[in-house]
């Protein structure tokens, strides 16, 4: 079905405000893939904050003009998804990761994070990036095993000092 020029405008619109909303862009080639499959990854999508759209090459390249992610435009060939994490800077890449494990058909393409792109044999890059609840637990146990390893010191060096004095 041919789009009239007004819808090409907004869809590039659209875009455009996704990909400058985005913390990171991942693009990848989902040919094979059946529906039921990608029907149960836009579903996730949405779970994890993840906006998903498959948007015709020539409109994705206008659509990337000058945001942080211009440079993924050489990777817009051939049947294309773009997934923008809108949260967490790895939220689409742990996605699409995961999805791949399970579709072999599925190919992430390249991502982009912070102005650089990166390939897609690096895709741990963005998608080991923990979550900031994680992060957050993480240094929190830090902190903890810090202030425990403190008192033990603390009482061992009282322990030392009594036995001196008796």
């Amino acid at each position: 079905m041919a789009l009239s020029l007004k819808d090409k405008k907004a869809i590039v619109a659209d875009v455009n405000e996704a990909a400058k909303a985005a913390q990171s862009v991942v693009v990848a080639d989902s040919r094979g893939v059946t529906v039921a499959a990608m029907t149960e990854l836009r579903k996730q999508a949405r779970e994890n904050q993840v906006d998903m759209r498959v948007v015709r090459n020539t409109l994705a390249r206008f659509a990337f003009a000058d945001t942080p992610y211009e440079e993924l435009s050489e990777f817009f060939v051939g049947p294309t998804l773009v997934a923008f994490s809108m949260d967490h800077p790895g939220a689409a890449a742990r996605l699409f990761k995961d999805f791949g494990k399970d579709q072999k058909e599925f190919e992430v393409k390249a991502m982009a994070y912070a102005g650089e792109i990166i390939p897609a044999k690096d895709i741990d890059r963005l998608a080991s990036l923990p979550t900031y609840d994680e992060a957050i637990a993480k240094l929190m146990s830090v902190m903890k095993e810090a202030s425990a390893g403190k008192l033990v010191r603390t009482l061992a060096a009282l322990r030392d000092q009594k036995e001196e004095a008796a």
